[in-house]
């Protein structure tokens, strides 16, 4: 029975971990104000008929709070990853110099930032959600088990409260990264 509750932790917990790493990747493409490569590098354009993410033609670097700077490989596509930028719609303007593209990233006004943290928020929120359903779902595997007299209730008691402790941890880690994004929002 040992395995059994090994295979539920790790599994509620590698399905806590996936759902965490979602919310991570989606506040990179949160925009703050402040550059980051991250507001473009998965943004696709046409690469010889195959759209292309960004980064997998271009190195992408922020030489100050305000603009990203885009340098392809092969200079010829230039204007096709410009093309990518403006149609996302992200309200960046793009210099194009034949040599490197330039993303200015516009300064967030008052009400703008305060949508921006309430957004972030609302998605905290929906993740903790899901880690909850998956806590759920777990719980409900080992509650199968109490039923059909294969676990004693201390056993059953034991291991909800470590898939609570699991679920616990993934909470805390959201509120972390939600209070860290809405601050560096409201720094800029």
């Amino acid at each position: 029975m040992v395995e059994a509750f090994e295979k539920f932790k790790k599994e509620a917990k590698d399905r806590m971990d996936k759902a965490l790493s979602h919310f991570m990747e989606e506040l990179k493409h949160v925009k703050t104000g402040r550059a980051s490569i991250g507001m473009v590098e998965d943004i696709r354009f046409d690469y010889y008929g195959t759209p292309t993410p960004i980064r997998q033609a271009a190195s992408l670097n922020t030489p100050d709070p305000h603009t990203i700077v885009i340098d392809a490989w092969d200079k010829s596509i230039l204007k096709n990853i410009e093309k990518g930028i403006n149609d996302a719609n992200l309200g960046f303007t793009v210099v194009n110099d034949g040599k490197v593209l330039r993303v200015a990233i516009p300064p967030l006004t008052e009400d703008s930032k305060k949508a921006l943290v309430k957004k972030i928020k609302e998605m905290g929120e929906e993740i903790k959600v899901t880690i909850r359903n998956e806590r759920r779902d777990i719980n409900n595997h080992i509650k199968e088990l109490v039923k059909g007299g294969h676990i004693s209730e201390d056993d059953e008691r034991r291991e909800l409260d470590a898939i609570q402790k699991i679920t616990d941890d993934h909470i805390k880690h959201i509120d972390e990264l939600v209070e860290k994004k809405a601050k560096e929002i409201m720094e800029f």
